[in-house]
């Protein structure tokens, strides 16, 4: 793919309104505890710089831990984000974009904490919990 891949979308209820680019058009599928509490099964997200909200005042950040937050909809609950504090890119929640049509799963992470009653039949990279905080997480200061 050549580019960046323009992406809008929208909450359950409108309140708020994202636009961004993703570098490339791969969903990753986030299996950890806290994602699966916050989402109610997987978190799936699609990586977005150049991230543009409308609605902002409708926009709840959760500080979910000392490097990151997650963003909801306050009319609607809609999961809308997870974000590195200080980074410029957002993982978008993919329930969110108006079109789909164009992304590919592509990565599973947590995969260790994945639960056994569901499995995804694309073939994707896994990484494990430990794998994740190795290769993502920022250093501590």
């Amino acid at each position: 793919m050549a580019g960046k891949l323009g992406l809008t979308g929208k909450c359950l209820c409108g309140a708020v309104r994202v636009s961004g680019e993703a570098t490339k058009p791969d969903v990753t599928v986030c299996h950890c505890e806290m994602c699966r509490r916050w989402s109610a099964g997987p978190f799936m997200e699609v990586t977005c710089d150049q991230v543009n909200f409308e609605g902002e005042e409708n926009i709840g950040r959760v500080r979910s831990s000392e490097w990151a937050e997650r963003g909801f909809c306050k009319a609607c609950g809609s999961n809308l984000f997870y974000h590195i504090i200080g980074a410029d890119e957002y993982q978008l929640s993919v329930g969110l974009l108006d079109d789909q049509s164009k992304l590919q799963l592509s990565l599973q992470v947590f995969t260790d904490s994945k639960p056994s009653f569901y499995e995804f039949a694309n073939k994707t990279k896994m990484m494990t919990g430990e794998q994740v905080v190795a290769a993502f997480a920022p250093p501590p200061e």
